[in-house]
């Protein structure tokens, strides 16, 4: 019923940037908050960042002033902007959204199937 689908990882160099987008679709009514966690190799999944309706944001601070995340409301899209990458930020990263479905009214937890980032030489 609700999809969320990420796009934009891939491999950079330490130091180098990237953009990852999140899509909702589906039977939304509407979304409250969404986010941006991670999960590297042998290691628990954590949050990145996350932001509310209203746009308050939220950072791990391994990532603070490095990372920033918005979203478009419009469009039911949450992004995460990378800069200074580092080797360290290499996992799996999942888009993740509190969604209030169409007909039941009530509010689930939702996630993308993940999207790989890379960051290495």
């Amino acid at each position: 019923q609700v999809q969320l689908v990420e796009s934009g990882g891939g491999l950079v160099q330490p130091g180098g940037s990237l953009r990852l987008s999140c899509a909702a679709s589906g039977n939304i009514f509407s979304i409250n908050a969404m986010g941006w966690y991670r999960q590297a190799p042998g290691k628990e999944r954590e949050l990145v960042a996350n932001i509310t309706s209203g746009g308050t944001t939220n950072y791990a601070d391994s990532v603070k002033g490095r990372f920033t995340i918005s979203r478009d409301n419009a469009k039911n899209m949450v992004y995460l902007k990378m800069d200074s990458l580092k080797p360290e930020d290499t996992a799996v990263y999942y888009c993740n959204a509190m969604i209030v479905v169409s007909g039941n009214w009530l509010e689930s937890e939702h996630w993308g199937q993940g999207t790989l980032v890379i960051v290495s030489r």
